[in-house]
């Protein structure tokens, strides 16, 4: 197995004040913070409405109150957007309910606690909240307004290698065809659980895989129901063999969350832990889990005896 092009790995998981300051001189309270929208799916099931793409910015200087952002918003001096630091695309997936994602502050906060970055949040819950197989339909729609937006940040002096998207879900879908219009030229892509209905036999083209950027990484948690059961980077993470997480209950009486989507989110959520430093995990080059339960793979060999560990810093190629 030659590292790199692809390595499967293994691991065992185991069980703000409101007149804060911002940079601009200007009380928190006296700024109004944009927001993820939220919709009801039951608007959306009788009439198809045109796609909403937003953005919404946070940085060290922001990390509470987010900006709202699009192409234009670097010819503005009020921007927190900082071209000379690095930038990470947090892409959320389907939305069954039409409901924001409750994690996406708690995600962008780990994130500026790990390094001074900005953060640009795609809010695409509009297009998200249809029945599932519609919602894959806008996918690709989404990937190409959001390149509208790269393109632009590069007229700045943005570098394709200083983005890295993260992508939950069908939004690891989303990054990786960002990354093939960019011709695989975007620094990173990390997929947490990408989505597997409807991607599983899916050529290349039309789902997330190492071609669509220069360190392609994915961690897998439920690929037996919701997320992708096959190797889709340089790097995949398959915690538990990819599925069955500890902590999720796994009977039909359980809570609806803890039933049907607890393994899918736990790559965020362990990605987060990650970040935070609370959650150390390494991952163990192997061609199957069995093996692994089996104690046939020991050592990072192919690694050069350094075995990979997830979280921002851990880059294999």
């Amino acid at each position: 197995m030659l590292w790199e092009d692809k390595a499967i790995l293994f691991s065992i998981l185991l069980v703000y004040s409101s007149s804060q300051v911002l940079a601009s001189g200007h009380k928190q309270e006296d700024v109004q913070c944009a927001e993820l929208n939220n919709t009801r799916w039951q608007v959306y099931r009788q009439q198809r409405v045109k796609l909403e793409v937003q953005y919404l910015l946070l940085t060290r200087k922001n990390p509470d109150c987010a900006e709202r952002f699009h192409q234009n918003s670097l010819s503005k001096p009020i921007s927190f957007f900082n071209t000379s630091r690095p930038t990470k695309v947090i892409v959320h997936g389907y939305r069954a309910l039409g409901r924001k994602p409750s994690w996406v502050m708690d995600l962008a906060q780990a994130l500026l606690r790990a390094q001074d970055m900005n953060i640009v949040v795609v809010d695409w819950i509009h297009g998200a909240s249809f029945a599932y197989n519609l919602v894959v339909e806008n996918y690709k729609e989404v990937a190409l307004q959001i390149s509208v937006l790269i393109n632009q940040l590069q007229k700045h002096g943005c570098k394709l290698e200083s983005f890295h998207f993260i992508g939950v879900s069908l939004g690891a879908h989303v990054a990786g065809f960002v990354g093939t219009l960019f011709e695989g030229k975007i620094g990173r892509i990390t997929g947490l659980d990408p989505a597997g209905p409807m991607f599983k036999g899916a050529d290349t083209y039309d789902r997330l895989d190492p071609s669509d950027a220069l360190f392609v990484e994915a961690i897998h948690t439920d690929s037996d129901y919701f997320g992708i059961s096959i190797p889709v980077g340089h790097v995949d993470y398959f915690l538990n063999g990819g599925m069955d997480q500890t902590g999720c209950a796994h009977s039909r009486f359980a809570s609806m969350y803890g039933y049907v989507i607890c393994d899918h989110m736990r790559a965020l959520h362990v990605y987060m832990s990650a970040l935070n430093g609370t959650c150390k995990l390494l991952g163990i080059p192997c061609s199957s889990y069995d093996d692994f339960l089996q104690g046939s793979c020991l050592d990072c060999e192919v690694f050069k005896g350094r075995c990979p560990a997830i979280g921002l810093r851990s880059r294999c190629v």
